[in-house]
């Protein structure tokens, strides 16, 4: 029986956890760091915010949510893969944050009250989950009225020679790197495979609105191999 995209796609994350950090900065050439700083100074989180990380694996974004609100805010980061809220854990622990906490569910099915949150993140997950627009329209239930969505994701260049050298390292050259540092050669076939068929940033912002977002930023980093997406729920 072949497995559906939800089973795999939890297979690779349980497996791939204790590697998964390392991996991220020598597929990005570190640059999903700076990707993510300049995504935080754009989402403008205030001291105090609710905030939400889906999708968190190992929690790096729900830890910089956790020092933007501060201790007077509160942040809970979600993920479906067991093994990588184990590092998550360890990673809030080491940062002293009492006001974050982690929890394991499911981004189809957010396990929380409507306008629970002033904010709600997705950071290179929503390629994995088996249905976006699901996930889009949970994020946009739980988030308040004039809250911010905010999805960064890998993505597809433009400029015709970038896009086939971009094309040639998603389909050739991560994999052989999770082979050579990961030891997970069919682990990151799978996360290229995903990446390709993601949807290009002007069909997710397209998505982001038909999901029910009044206003969609888009920016996109690195000459579009990723895109902040931000989305904002109508105060009506």
């Amino acid at each position: 029986m072949s497995q559906t995209k939800e089973e795999r796609v939890h297979q690779v994350f349980e497996s791939i956890y204790k590697r998964y950090d390392m991996m991220n900065s020598v597929i990005s050439f570190q640059r999903h760091k700076a990707w993510r700083k300049d995504t935080m100074k754009k989402m403008n989180v205030q001291a105090g915010d609710h905030a939400l990380d889906v999708c968190c694996g190992t929690a790096d974004w729900t830890i910089a949510l956790g020092e933007a609100v501060g201790p007077t805010g509160k942040v809970e980061g979600l993920d479906f893969s067991k093994n990588m809220l184990l590092i998550g854990e360890e990673k809030v622990k080491e940062n002293k944050l009492q006001h974050v906490s982690l929890r394991h569910g499911n981004a189809m099915e957010l396990p929380y009250e409507d306008e629970s949150f002033d904010v709600v993140t997705i950071g290179f997950g929503l390629r994995n989950v088996p249905d976006y627009m699901q996930v889009l329209k949970e994020m946009h239930r739980v988030v308040k009225k004039g809250g911010k969505v905010v999805c960064l994701e890998t993505s597809q260049p433009t400029i015709p020679i970038f896009k086939n050298l971009y094309f040639f390292y998603f389909r050739r050259v991560m994999p052989v790197f999770g082979k050579l540092f990961a030891k997970s050669y069919d682990e990151y076939s799978w996360l290229q495979e995903s990446t390709m068929s993601f949807p290009n940033r002007e069909k997710l912002a397209d998505m982001f609105r038909e999901a029910g977002f009044e206003r969609v930023d888009v920016k996109a980093y690195s000459g579009g191999v990723a895109a902040m997406h931000l989305g904002v729920k109508s105060k009506n």
